[in-house]
């Protein structure tokens, strides 16, 4: 049978996976992917961690030994999620190795209710890097407004970053203009740059959904034939971009010093259209130097049925300009479709985040009073996270 997977990733796109539990860890079930699936990373986000948590026994001991220690709920959560992220990070550690640094990657995001506050961000990004203390990690920052200049200041401290939540170009432009300083200003503080990565996190499927919806209100035949070519189109020109940022003679300078390009990941891989072909996300952006973050199921389905054409990417560009000017004609505002996207972003990341604190709350409760299984008094909380979705 052809491996479906080893011809992505001989195209060019790194797979990495969109998902993390002790469960997965502890059945070598993360590894197994890795050597057979040619996973090469993995991300995390709030929705994953509460869904985790909330469905195994192998978080019960350390609840109860963090209930004996009277340790409040935030250090709780983050002494879970790091926990499970240094395995993760151990278990991808060959990929780190064998890319030279350049794969086997692990995200943890810093908590979403500081995406404002670019202070605690960098903050926080610190003491992750700190309590996580391997390698192969990433920080995952929003790129919001204000995480502009926490993106730039934590690679500036020598962390390597993901950007997440990534909907429209123009702020797609300002991520690697905050990358390009924040690699300088990490050379001029010494520190080596072929160590420090990072990649920018594109979302795909939730620009169609929110267009999908507006088209649909709109409801002439025009607009209907529009469904599902935004997302597509709106990644393929986030690729143009950053093949004329990563072609400067600025970068080239930095390029030179040992760093290692801030890759697109095209992140919110899954279809929500049932409509739409379930790896559509993924054969429609192939091209070098990418990375395509996807739940397993995505994976074996790509695994089953995908078709890698070569780069589907860099011949569109025109064909994807056609379709924001068609959107614009019957009067899609992109400006606040991207604007809507990322403010319900963070607000979902937020919920699923205060959710997690919830059901680690209860646990460590049941743990205190012996009542046995304690993560189990999470499940009715991470229902409606898991309902958030996202990458």
């Amino acid at each position: 049978m052809t491996d479906k997977l080893n011809e992505l990733t001989a195209a060019g796109v790194a797979v990495w996976l969109d998902d993390l539990s002790r469960v997965r860890l502890s059945s070598g079930g993360l590894d197994e992917l890795r050597r057979e699936k040619h996973v090469a990373g993995v991300t995390t986000n709030p929705t994953i961690f509460a869904k985790a948590l909330s469905d195994a026994d192998e978080y019960n001991w350390q609840l109860r030994d963090l209930a004996t220690r009277d340790v409040d709920v935030e250090e709780a959560v983050r002494m879970l999620t790091t926990y499970d992220v240094r395995w993760a990070c151990d278990v991808m550690r060959p990929s780190y190795d064998g890319s030279e640094g350049v794969d086997g990657r692990v995200s943890i995001e810093v908590d979403p209710r500081s995406a404002h506050d670019a202070d605690k961000t960098v903050a926080e990004a610190k003491a992750l890097w700190w309590l996580v203390d391997r390698p192969n990690l990433y920080i995952k920052i929003p790129a919001t407004e204000e995480g502009l200049s926490a993106i730039t200041d934590t690679l500036a401290e020598g962390i390597s970053v993901n950007v997440t939540l990534i909907f429209g170009l123009d702020r797609y432009s300002a991520v690697m203009e905050a990358f390009l300083t924040g690699l300088e200003q990490a050379k001029a503080n010494g520190h080596d740059l072929s160590k420090i990565g990072s990649v920018a996190s594109f979302f795909v499927s939730r620009v169609d959904s929110e267009i999908d919806k507006r088209l649909e209100k709109v409801g002439s035949d025009q607009a209907k034939s529009l469904k599902g070519k935004a997302a597509v189109a709106n990644a393929q020109l986030a690729y143009e971009r950053y093949t004329e940022v990563f072609s400067s003679d600025r970068w080239k300078a930095l390029a030179a010093a040992g760093a290692h390009p801030q890759r697109p990941l095209w992140a919110s891989t899954s279809t929500k259209n049932p409509d739409y072909r379930d790896v559509i996300y993924v054969e429609e952006l192939i091209a070098p130097g990418t990375v395509n973050t996807m739940p397993e199921s995505v994976i074996h389905a790509y695994a089953d049925h995908g078709e890698t054409r070569g780069d589907t990417i860099t011949s569109s560009y025109d064909a994807a300009r056609k379709v924001f000017a068609d959107l614009e004609s019957v009067g899609v505002d992109m400006d606040d479709v991207i604007a809507t996207l990322e403010r319900e972003g963070v607000e979902k990341f937020e919920a699923s985040w205060q959710e997690l604190l919830d059901g680690v709350r209860k646990s460590l409760e049941a743990a205190a009073k012996g009542t046995g299984a304690p993560n189990k008094a999470a499940k009715g909380n991470a229902k409606s996270a898991e309902k958030a979705g996202g990458a």
